[in-house]
């Protein structure tokens, strides 16, 4: 996608959203408070104190504009400053117990807000706005947006990974539909399998509360267990959720009994390769490129002792 689409993109979903939440004009959850008064209240609810730099560097603030929204908050009686016990030269901010009634209600009023702008939506939807919502937050965050959390598979998980596998391998390698059917059929297997196996497992990677990743340890033979499906979307790429994923899927390996793992790759994916290396897997065969359009090299078989 050109530069130019996607931030007209943005601006239009910017627009939609603030005409949704109301910020022009009838947003009136945090009176009499500005919304920026709101948020510094929120902050400092989330914890006992807060150093005021630490608070100033949180929310992209001036100095002297959040001074000024302290001293407003002290004369109200909501916000006490104190010096920090650790350094003297840092000043320390804390919620009084009015201060504390204050941000509960502004929370509250908040929480309501949005749970009626969601009062029409299904479970399944709600689950799919928590996942773009995630998409958003790790593709603009700037900071870390918290620990990789695996998760067993849940209903939908399954066509998420195909779509997936299918957009990302298209954009970034121009693989075509055939790929896409490989992963679909290795899902379907994963699935109609006769009765549920306690040898095979799938998980799902979150990031920021939706889904960037995807593993799954599935049965080759009785004592050799085959990792399939290793994605990390490229948002949450340099987070550590490829080799968290690995990492589990060895370990369920381990414990269920097989003696050796494999997996097949190709050798244009090298970020993947060297997640591989790196936990000990070693290249054992190398065959012709598969037929997927774009470019394609050797596929890869790799091995590993349990």
């Amino acid at each position: 996608m050109r530069m130019t689409d996607a931030v007209l993109a943005v601006r239009e979903f910017s627009r939609f959203y603030t005409g949704v939440i109301g910020l022009l004009g009838s947003y009136q959850l945090a009176e009499p408070y500005s919304l920026t008064e709101a948020r510094v209240l929120y902050e400092l609810g989330q914890a006992d104190s807060a150093d005021t730099l630490d608070l100033r560097t949180r929310l992209s603030l001036d100095p002297g504009y959040l001074s000024r929204i302290v001293a407003k908050l002290e004369a109200a009686g909501l916000v006490v400053r104190e010096r920090s016990i650790v350094d003297g030269r840092k000043q320390v901010l804390r919620l009084t117990d009015a201060g504390r009634e204050v941000q509960r209600d502004l929370d509250a009023r908040s929480s309501a807000h949005v749970a009626g702008l969601l009062a029409h939506t299904s479970e399944p939807e709600r689950r799919s706005l928590v996942s773009a919502l995630s998409t958003v937050r790790t593709v603009l965050s700037s900071h870390d947006t918290g620990p990789v959390t695996l998760r067993p598979l849940r209903p939908g998980d399954l066509g998420w990974v195909v779509q997936r596998h299918g957009q990302l391998y298209a954009a970034e390698y121009g693989w075509d539909v055939r790929f896409e059917g490989v992963v679909a059929g290795l899902c379907a297997e994963y699935a109609t399998a006769s009765a549920p196996d306690p040898r095979q497992a799938g998980w799902i990677a979150e990031l920021g509360g939706g889904p960037v990743g995807s593993i799954f340890c599935m049965r080759r033979s009785d004592d050799v267990a085959q990792l399939r499906m290793l994605l990390v979307e490229p948002a949450a790429r340099g987070h550590g959720v490829g080799t968290t994923l690995v990492d589990e899927c060895l370990r369920f390996a381990k414990e269920a009994g097989y003696r050796e793992i494999v997996l097949w790759t190709n050798a244009i994916l090298h970020a993947a390769r060297r997640i591989y290396e790196r936990v000990g897997f070693t290249l054992d065969h190398e065959g012709e490129p598969p037929a997927w359009g774009g470019p394609v090299r050797a596929e890869q078989i790799w091995r590993r002792a349990l």
